[in-house]
């Protein structure tokens, strides 16, 4: 090999081995931080109080019960929606209904109980059992909460007015019937947001 050749490896070696050491000391600050994070999902807590709302007996026609009650927002976030649920269960006495007793109770969603003169809503069980829950909060909730809804921690009285109507003809089919009323109130949140 020749001398400059010998020369050029001698440096080239040199150069590595430098490189070598100073790398292997080489030093340098660092630091590091851990951070806690915590996602918690809300809550929804529709309540109604009372739970039962109308427990009447002795009714004719012309006869009308009105009744006041609570739906809680018991939750911790906004309720955007209530729907509605209706479902009944009519005991015949005698056996001889040719009629639904259902269509002979109507039922007035009346504002609140310092207005009991204006009716949100008017209807008889049998619709409004067969009406979407959708659009039982369209007539019913909707004009009473507004776009906000049920917001949470709060309360809104409801009443209630429900009419045996006297229709001017034999309801004798009637006598000793009893109706049994269950309403299922189902929330629904509001839309997300930025946190």
């Amino acid at each position: 090999m020749s001398i400059k050749k010998q020369l050029g490896m001698g440096i080239m070696s040199a150069a590595l081995g430098l490189s070598l050491i100073g790398g292997g000391t080489y030093a340098y600050f660092s630091d590091s931080e851990q951070t806690s994070n915590t996602f918690a999902a809300g809550t929804l807590d529709l309540s109604v109080d009372p739970t039962t709302i109308v427990d009447v007996d002795n009714l004719q026609p012309g006869s009308s019960v009105t009744r006041n009650f609570e739906l809680q927002n018991n939750g911790t976030l906004d309720i955007r929606n209530v729907y509605l649920e209706t479902d009944y269960m009519v005991e015949d006495a005698e056996s001889n209904n040719t009629e639904d007793f259902g269509e002979h109770i109507q039922v007035q969603f009346l504002y609140n109980a310092d207005k009991f003169d204006e009716v949100v809503f008017e209807t008889t069980l049998a619709e409004l059992k067969n009406m979407s829950p959708e659009a039982v909060n369209e007539n019913i909730f909707y004009p009473e909460f507004g776009e906000q809804g049920l917001e949470a921690g709060t309360v809104d009285d409801l009443t209630v007015k429900f009419n045996f109507v006297d229709n001017g003809e034999d309801q004798n089919q009637f006598q000793g019937d009893s109706l049994q009323l269950n309403w299922t109130f189902n929330a629904e949140q509001g839309e997300g947001e930025e946190k």
